[in-house]
């Protein structure tokens, strides 16, 4: 079982699983899911498949779990179109990205697979939905939000307001009110402590930018009077100013002693989502594609996860196959002491020679783990 198979290469309680979708670039009307929607590698609206994706990671090495296709309601309203393209009947009925996402997480929670933490672009983090619903089943998680995503202060208290001066007409409120104003995530990291970190090294070098965090609470609650939500879950707010001049703004549910070296280190794990889709596509033909039907397309995006498991596999092997040949390469150039040459002149006489030093493994000594985060600078 893939489940099984993931749980066994990456899984843990340092591991980190990776919401996202991924487009499939399809033209014509026939083909299971098709439709005008956004695809990411466009860069555009554009005809194509979405499949719902989870990714299972850890130590930069990712393994795909799930890839399960989204029916935009054009198909769902049109029963006899999504029979003719092979879709079941328990699948007709209309499913949000969201949906589908929690689902896969049930389905392979259910199967084994443990992690420590869920991640997910803005896409799925604007929700607060998604996000009550990682809270609720006992998961933590770190998610991409807008900059106008309203948050409270942390001291946020909620009351109902005094009564109405005698002679004041009108039914007195029932409902309760926050004790300050919500504000924008922009405008709560403005003035905050921008700091720079380095999380890991790139093709290019050290990978860096400079990350604030306030602990907040998401304004997410019950809708009280002009629109407003009251406060619901405390969160951090954390912020990423990145040398191009974007700045990126996340939430988290990590607890409240959480350093803000530990929310890069988490915030920054998802890259290897997009990598692990490209590798997919380009590497493994996920976008190559070429039936109309619902089962032949989750039957080739199987296909997909499971060899892409396998060459996760095979590269995991290598890596400790290497680790070994390197202790062993070191424990051969550990210098022989005289204690061990003893009633053996032959080896005394080599231990006793001059050995060069041992150069470096540079590949190994420039790689930085993801989960190391290191300050480079105050700012």
């Amino acid at each position: 079982m893939l489940a099984e198979k993931a749980q066994a290469l990456v899984g843990g309680p340092d591991a980190v699983l990776l919401v996202d979708d991924t487009a499939l670039l399809k033209q014509g009307k026939r083909s299971v899911g098709v439709a005008r929607q956004y695809a990411g590698a466009a860069g555009k609206t554009t005809n194509c498949q979405t499949l719902v994706s989870l990714t299972l990671a850890r130590d930069e090495v990712p393994v795909g779990l799930a890839l399960r296709l989204f029916l935009p309601a054009e198909w769902t309203d049109d029963p006899a179109r999504c029979r003719a393209a092979g879709v079941p009947e328990a699948r007709l009925a209309y499913r949000t990205k969201l949906d589908l996402a929690l689902d896969e997480i049930d389905r392979v929670t259910a199967a084994g697979v443990t992690y420590g933490c869920v991640l997910a672009d803005a896409g799925y983090g604007v929700s607060s939905y998604f996000r009550q619903a990682l809270s609720a089943r006992g998961l933590t998680w770190a998610v991409g939000i807008p900059r106008i995503q309203k948050v409270y202060p942390a001291n946020v208290t909620t009351a109902l307001p005094s009564p109405k001066p005698a002679g004041r007409r009108g039914r007195p409120s029932l409902h309760p009110v926050p004790s300050v104003p919500s504000a924008s995530a922009e405008q709560v990291l403005a003035a905050g402590r921008w700091r720079r970190l380095t999380w890991r090294t790139g093709t290019k070098g050290p990978l860096s930018a400079r990350f604030a965090a306030a602990r907040i609470v998401v304004a997410d609650g019950p809708v009280y009077a002009g629109g407003q939500h009251l406060p619901g879950e405390a969160a951090w707010l954390v912020g990423e100013r990145r040398d191009s001049g974007e700045t990126k703004f996340y939430v988290t549910n990590y607890p409240a002693g959480t350093s803000l070296r530990a929310l890069a280190a988490a915030i920054k794990a998802r890259w290897i989502c997009e990598q692990a889709h490209q590798q997919l596509k380009e590497e493994l033909g996920l976008d190559h594609f070429e039936g109309r039907t619902w089962h032949g397309l989750h039957h080739h995006a199987l296909l997909t996860l499971i060899s892409f498991a396998f060459l996760q596999h095979l590269r995991l092997q290598h890596a400790m196959a290497d680790r070994g040949r390197g202790k062993n390469a070191a424990a051969a150039r550990r210098p022989t002491t005289a204690a061990d040459a003893a009633g053996d002149p032959a080896r005394l006489a080599r231990a006793t020679r001059r050995r060069p030093p041992a150069l470096p493994n540079v590949q190994r000594a420039a790689r930085v783990p993801a989960a190391r985060v290191s300050v480079d600078v105050a700012m």
